[in-house]
């Protein structure tokens, strides 16, 4: 920041609201392709965990292992490999949901009591319907507290990419940092904040709806 600037220069934010609008919606877009394969891929695992509990320890600790590898040290390591493009900014996030949904929806399909999906077994349901309609609707709440924790973690670190070229918030961030200018810093800082809750505060939402009976009484 230059001595006696301003934090915020209005002129310069009004005459580059189209570039800050672009910024915004590349954020989400690298936000929802990395949490939907990421949702994807990890409700595989769970199923393949739910019929081998036995694989819960191994992919759980692979899925930690990527989630504790530092963004800066994974996209490095991607580099060389994919270059700088998007395929090594989502490969990369998508590794750090893995662990965060996996346990979510486990827990989630673990979450409903024995005696519940026994009966539901003595009444004929087979694996499948027991998952579809028992496991998954009871669980939902958990499942979805995962996703709400790993939408969060990713708008955070989508704001890494911008190192890399592939836009988002960190474009602006870095754009600051680079040119020691206060104004595209904290524009970027401050809408990945309120994309994160927003989109959490979205999420909330949508799981009282699709969850009613978690509500407390009146």
């Amino acid at each position: 920041m230059r001595p006696g600037e301003p934090l915020i220069l209005w002129d310069w934010t009004f005459n580059h609201l189209p570039d800050i609008a672009r910024r915004v919606q590349e954020h989400l877009v690298l936000t929802g392709i990395a949490v939907g394969v990421g949702f994807v891929l990890a409700f595989a695992l769970s199923l393949a965990i739910r019929q081998v509990p036995q694989l819960y320890a191994p992919v759980t600790w692979l899925a930690g292992v990527l989630y504790s590898i530092p963004s800066l040290a994974l996209f490095a390591v991607l580099i060389p490999f994919t270059g700088l493009s998007i395929a090594t900014a989502e490969i990369g996030l998508v590794s750090y949901t893995l662990l965060i949904l996996v346990r979510n929806i486990v827990g989630g399909i673990r979450s409903v009591p024995p005696e519940v999906r026994e009966s539901a077994i003595g009444m004929g349901y087979s694996q499948w319907q027991l998952l579809w309609r028992i496991e998954l609707p009871l669980g939902l709440a958990v499942i979805i507290a995962g996703v709400r924790v790993a939408l969060v973690t990713t708008i955070g670190l989508v704001t890494v990419t911008g190192i890399i070229g592939q836009g988002g918030l960190g474009s602006l961030i870095l754009l600051g940092i680079q040119q020691f200018f206060a104004t595209p810093l904290v524009i970027g800082a401050v809408l990945s904040i309120a994309l994160a809750v927003v989109l959490d505060g979205a999420l909330v939402v949508l799981q009282r709806r699709v969850t009613p009976w978690t509500r407390p009484a009146a």
